[in-house]
């Protein structure tokens, strides 16, 4: 099929000194559409001229191709295609809803008519004038003998640089009241005015071989073609992960100057604490239990931190039940026995509470005391744990973000544990660290979500990282299967027999509300349906948008044995303890991934009863969404998964990426190959960038003050990818 040529673009004016005015607010930059930036960017992240210029598209559309009115005929309905027209006619009309009008356009060239259709779409007609030359761009409808495009976009042919059709258009995250049209004309002109963006990392990105930053943002939302595209958004991914890893070295090389407290035992305290461990531990169980060679193996390694005079800095990584608890247990004894004192942060008030109950049996045998301090105790009950913190009788303390509170004053604060680790940012990690004083306090960080070991060596590149792999021997077996949801009887009946016995059902929806023609079950939709077909089973329910105290509330009933099911989204992840429970059933199963599966799975089979996982989906057999369920299926070995989950992930993120704490990156993506290479690049130019004190070396000011105030500051400065 013949194709006309592509409407050139105009050349721009040669770039001139870059203009001041980056970060001056998007309302008064002048930009066009910088009123309506100004009321909604910020939904976007959009608040200055720099951040609308690293408001990147999330794909293009490759509208090159132009064909004429006659070659559009014989394309299928539903094609998207280009076309040069001119304008014949226009004509604008009511349709049958109400305040809604269609605006058509009769357009032809040299070889045929054709319309084009646009809905609710006011000051069409205002757009465009009779006579006019066009490009458009859109949906290609046959009617009868007529042909139509289907509310695409457009733009008047005038010698101007196309930019909504007629080229690779970006395609840009967009909100209420922005219009694509709106948002891409401002950016043009942004890029214009004050571009290009100022280079800051001379020499460095050529030696890397890439491009300069200006040409890559330019390229990144204008490219003149795929090829161009792709080394723009490679310097920009480059750029991302080299902010990540600065940060990593020079928060490691900052720590290594700094200077902690030894926390020393001699061996006969170290085994008197395990063995106190160990005892207790049974006693939780009713049979006898030894520490995995996993556990004991984090304690060689803690003790070995614990000991030094570097502060510690240790990540203990494992799944739900593989005993990382006793671990830290183990820490917490040892700083109390040196005469110290340590505290636990946890994401939430009934974990803290979870945790100060079982570290309490943990650390009897010791005879060191726990101390809670949560947003929830009465007034009585945070003067108290205050006092007791500040004069130092608290030896160990568990809280919540209460515990950094200006109001909160250790006497000598020397270990500080983080619990779901991920779920704290380092300045809310820096902030409970600074209240050790002088002295900056060894640090233990936990997580129940194992990272794919390619991820972990860019993730964790300032971290020392333990593993523990291998479950107590005593954990229950978790049966686990898939069933689709026309199979699902003899699952409730098996709820109604398990709450018979005194046990407890969760149930896992992946969303809060219904949407319109989505079949996903709802969580407040799931616990009606549930209360009714299970009565007289007691059914709860929580979700994310619940008032915390309400959700613990909740979640408190649950484990005390006043509801028999809990329905919940993924908060359930993380939280209550329930020996009791004994069955997790997770509907529209494949909508989640594989880490997440498995830390749902987790929440049960921790009491001494058989315990069992439902996997309710429709995935069919060959899709990633099955893969995901087998995989589950086949093995509880976090680990395993995670690297399983990493290998069928190819687009969106990795469950474990997310959790990790890693800051949002906007173009880099760890599941790619080819950004694993650049990590390793970036992790090479940032050792040479940071000095043994942890502060960017002396010319390199430019590339200092990017990530202090510029895009990647937000990276550099370690915020965490999802909140709490």
């Amino acid at each position: 099929m013949a194709r006309t040529a592509t409407p050139g673009p105009v050349k721009r004016p040669a770039a001139r000194s870059v203009p001041a005015g980056l970060d001056s607010p998007i309302g008064s930059s002048g930009l066009p559409g910088a009123a309506t930036l100004r009321r909604v960017g910020p939904r976007l992240g959009i608040a200055t001229v720099r951040d609308l210029l690293l408001h990147l598209p999330r794909r293009y559309e490759d509208l090159r191709e132009v064909s004429t009115a006659r070659e559009l005929r014989s394309l299928e309905d539903g094609t998207v295609a280009t076309a040069r027209l001119q304008v014949v006619s226009l004509r604008v009309e009511p349709t049958f809803r109400r305040r809604i009008q269609r605006t058509i356009a009769f357009l032809r060239d040299e070889t045929g008519d054709v319309e084009a259709t646009w809905f609710g779409r006011r000051f069409i007609e205002r757009r465009l004038r009779e006579g006019e030359w066009v490009v458009l761009s859109g949906k290609i409808k046959h009617r009868g003998f007529g042909l139509t495009f289907d509310n695409p976009e457009f733009q008047r042919d005038d010698g101007s640089e196309m930019l909504h059709a007629g080229r690779i258009v970006p395609v840009y995250p967009l909100t209420s009241k922005l219009t694509a049209r709106t948002l891409r004309t401002a950016i043009r002109a942004a890029l214009d005015r004050y571009g290009p963006y100022p280079e800051y990392l001379p020499g460095i990105a050529a030696e890397q071989g890439l491009v300069d930053v200006g040409e890559a943002i330019e390229q990144a939302h204008y490219p003149e073609g795929f090829g161009r595209r792709d080394r723009a958004l490679e310097r920009l991914a480059f750029d991302e992960l080299l902010a990540l890893q600065v940060g990593m070295v020079s928060r490691r090389r900052e720590r290594g100057r700094m200077r902690a407290r030894a926390l020393t035992v001699a061996d006969a305290d170290e085994a008197r604490i395990t063995a106190s461990l160990e005892a207790a531990l049974s006693v939780r169980v009713g049979k006898p239990v030894e520490l995995t060679d996993d556990q004991r193996g984090a304690i060689r390694a803690v003790r070995a931190d614990l000991s030094a005079d570097e502060p510690m800095l240790r990540l203990l990584q494992g799944d739900v039940g593989s005993g990382k608890t006793a671990v830290a247990a183990y820490a917490l004894a040892v700083a109390a026995a040196t005469g110290r004192q340590a505290a636990i942060l946890a994401p939430t008030d009934l974990l803290a509470r979870q945790h100060a109950a079982t570290l309490g049996d943990l650390l009897a045998g010791v005879g060191v005391p726990v101390t809670l301090l949560t947003g929830s105790l009465s007034a009585a009950g945070s003067r108290s744990a205050l006092e007791a913190i500040a004069n130092g009788q608290a030896a160990v303390v568990v809280g919540t973000h209460a515990l950094i509170q200006e109001r909160v004053s250790f006497a000598d604060l020397a270990l500080v544990v983080i619990d779901e680790q991920h779920r704290f940012g380092v300045e809310q990690r820096g902030e409970l660290e600074a209240k050790s004083g002088g002295h900056p306090p060894h640090v233990l960080l936990m997580t129940a979500t194992p990272i794919p070991r390619t991820l972990g060596q860019v993730i964790y590149a300032d971290l020392d990282v333990t593993d523990l792999r291998h479950p107590p021997a005593d954990r229950i077996a978790i049966r686990t299967g898939i069933k689709s949801p026309d199979d699902v009887a003899g699952t409730w009946q098996r709820v109604r027999d398990e709450a018979a016995a005194g046990h407890r059902t969760f149930v896992v929806v992946p969303l809060i509300d219904d949407v319109e023609d989505d079949a996903t079950s709802a969580a407040e939709k799931t616990a009606a349906d549930l209360a009714r077909s299970l009565a007289p089973l007691r059914v709860g329910l929580v979700h994310g948008r619940m008032r915390p105290a309400d959700r613990d509330a909740e979640m408190t009933r649950f484990r005390d044995g006043t509801l028999d099911v809990l329905v919940g989204t993924t908060v359930v992840e993380v939280g209550v303890d329930v020996p009791e429970a004994t069955m997790m059933i997770i509907l529209d199963a494949d909508r989640f991934g594989l880490a997440q599966l498995h830390q749902l799975r987790g929440r049960v089979g921790r009491g001494t009863a058989e315990s069992f996982c439902v996997l309710v989906s429709t995935a069919e057999k060959g899709t990633v969404g099955r893969a995901r369920l087998e995989a589950v299926v086949r093995t509880r070995d976090g680990f395993e998964l995670a690297e399983e989950d990493f290998k069928l992930r190819r687009e969106g993120d990795v469950l474990g990426l997310v959790q990790s704490g890693l800051p949002a990156l906007r173009v880099a993506s760890l599941q790619k190959p080819e950004h694993h290479q650049l990590a390793a690049k970036a992790r090479a130019v940032a050792e040479t960038l940071v000095g043994s004190d942890g502060a960017i070396l002396q010319g390199h000011a430019r590339f200092n003050d990017e990530l202090a105030s510029g895009w990647l500051a937000r990276i550099a400065s370690g915020d965490p990818a999802s909140g709490s």
